[in-house]
């Protein structure tokens, strides 16, 4: 008892006690918890026990469904000589809700005149080729296996190479010698040219079902519809991120003759890091405008994709960020697979590995890969 008096009186000016190894023997302990304690504790509980009865089994999950009264036109490009490709279709707007009846398109672009802008990554794999649109085109498709290529007639432009109608109309028969496979024509984006250079294009490439780029509201795009109608080929509807710019501009030109499955719209590609939640809104909001039964948005939708390709980080050299080799085809593929996943149906691209892998990518959202069993994963995810 005398150590214990001696202990406490040691104790009674100390703050704080430190016991090291202590050891405590009993055969029966109460804790008796503060009424607060005790009803945290039994809401948790109560909680975690609703989380578990919550949750499903991997099988007994099911996906909301929903059925929509519209349904998106599908345009047929690639006709005559050409083997045709398909896009739209659709009664869904996202994938698990149906499997696309079109898997997305990719093309390969294309220029009528050497691009000495091209980014490193790109310009290698064509800068043999470069001076001759065929053999680029025909690179594109042997090499690469393109089923697509976008020929854009940029030396047309009037501060480029002011090409005549006539020389881009002979640039773009060398590619149609050249290759086979479906063609989106695209001019240099002067308002006053295009129109005249597309009118020509179109009547060289009758009966080929090619895609005229584009018709928007700052050029004669009467004039383009009509090239379309008289030649037989489809346009390309360009509206600058707005739904409603789209929506006009669709119905002046099914008024000038075309159809819906003579459209494809372009709501404009905002590239990943730069404003690319802007274009999945508009995207988004355009194709369930065409669901919900509006006439003049059931229309397949393109993606500029290539636009990733003007975001530094895709081709800035510094070390930090990686070697642009990965980087560049990295932000296009990633900015193509965002907007794909929000309703685009064709995707003009640069880079053959961002190509390749797109292209893979979207042959998993059809109804024939869906249906397969599928018992190997080793090469779901492919190298770059």
């Amino acid at each position: 008892m005398d150590q214990i008096n001696q202990l406490l009186k040691l104790l009674e000016n100390a703050e704080s006690v430190e016991i090291n190894e202590f050891r405590m023997d009993f055969d029966e302990l109460e804790i008796q918890l503060a009424p607060a304690i005790q009803q945290t504790v039994q809401q948790t509980v109560a909680r975690q026990k609703t989380i578990e009865k919550a949750l499903l089994k991997a099988d007994e999950f099911k996906p909301p469904i929903k059925e929509y009264p519209g349904q998106i036109a599908q345009v047929q490009l690639g006709a005559g000589s050409r083997e045709p490709v398909f896009l739209g279709g659709q009664t869904a707007l996202y994938r698990f809700e149906e499997p696309q009846p079109n898997p997305p398109v990719v093309t390969f672009d294309v220029f009528d005149i050497p691009m000495p802008g091209l980014p490193r990554p790109i310009r290698e794999h064509f800068e043999d080729v470069m001076e001759s649109p065929g053999e680029w085109a025909k690179k594109a498709v042997k090499d690469y296996g393109a089923n697509m290529v976008t020929m854009h007639l940029i030396g047309t432009g009037p501060k480029v190479m002011d090409k005549s109608p006539r020389e881009a109309a002979n640039d773009l028969e060398e590619v149609l010698q050249a290759v086979k496979v479906p063609l989106v024509i695209g001019a240099s984006g002067d308002p006053i040219k295009d129109p005249i250079v597309l009118e020509k294009a179109a009547e060289v490439a009758e009966g080929e079902r090619c895609l005229l780029a584009s018709a928007n509201m700052d050029l004669d795009y009467h004039k383009v519809a009509k090239a379309a109608v008289d030649y037989g080929h489809a346009v390309l509807s360009w509206a600058i991120t707005d739904v409603n710019m789209q929506k006009s501009l669709n119905k002046y030109l099914m008024k000038d003759g075309l159809k819906q499955e003579d459209i494809v719209m372009d709501p404009t590609t905002c590239a990943l890091g730069y404003g690319i939640e802007f274009s999945i809104d508009v995207i988004t909001r355009t194709r369930l405008g065409g669901l919900k039964g509006d006439p003049d948005l059931q229309m397949p939708m393109s993606s500029g994709t290539t636009n990733a390709w003007g975001s530094r980080e895709a081709w800035m050299k510094n070390d930090a960020w990686g070697p642009t080799d990965y980087r560049g085809p990295l932000w296009e593929i990633m900015t193509g697979l965002t907007l794909m996943l929000n309703g685009v149906d064709i995707f003009m691209m640069l880079h053959p590995t961002s190509v390749k892998i797109l292209r893979e990518i979207g042959q998993t959202f059809t109804k024939e890969y869906l249906s397969a069993d599928i018992n190997e994963i080793d090469n779901w995810i492919t190298e770059l």
